[in-house]
């Protein structure tokens, strides 16, 4: 998810990512899935809130031009308790509820925005397999940052972004935040 802290604690470093340079991952990404997944009739996209979802309904809807035919989208509700930022107590919180999309024996590709540490991953598997058993489950990111906690890995990835601990990937996408651009930004003490 995307990392926002106070934004007078802010600094922008530059931008990874103009709306263009987004479109133009999605559609890789998409291409990439159709040729790795070969029968996408089986196929849902599971985007994790907030930016995960409207990421999961564009790559859904790309590929479904690519295969011709409607690829469905679920929800996966998961949110961070406000110190989610810092290095100590994040946990990720499941909020229950359905997902709107059967899951049950699918091909089911997990979306989210910005792949860090892996507990968002770790909560989002958690919660799609109390709503069914996937046939197999893959994960999609548009930024890679590394620094890992967990032995998480994306099978796509938009772009690899090594980063600092001091630095943070703020997606914006235009759904949720009127503006699209992938920022990088460093917090100021």
């Amino acid at each position: 998810m995307s990392e926002k802290p106070t934004q007078s604690s802010l600094r922008v470093k530059g931008r990874l990512m103009s709306a263009s340079e987004i479109e133009r991952t999605l559609v890789r990404l998409a291409h990439q899935i159709v040729e790795k997944t070969g029968d996408s009739s089986n196929l849902a996209l599971v985007g994790i809130k907030r930016r995960g979802v409207p990421l999961a309904e564009r790559l859904a809807r790309l590929i479904g031009q690519i295969e011709k035919q409607t690829i469905p989208t679920g929800v996966l509700d998961i949110q961070f308790y406000r110190d989610d930022l810092s290095t100590t107590g994040a946990r990720p919180i499941v909020k229950p509820g359905a997902i709107g999309v059967d899951v049950e024996g699918r091909d089911v590709i997990l979306c989210d925005d910005v792949l860090y540490t892996g507990r968002t991953i770790r909560a989002a598997l958690d919660a799609l397999f109390d709503h069914g058993r996937p046939r197999c489950v893959q994960l999609a990111v548009l930024i890679d940052r590394g620094h890992r906690e967990l032995p998480i890995e994306a099978t796509y990835v938009g772009r690899q972004v090594p980063t600092s601990s001091r630095e943070i990937i703020e997606v914006k996408l235009q759904e949720v935040d009127n503006d699209e651009q992938v920022l990088l930004v460093e917090r100021v003490d």
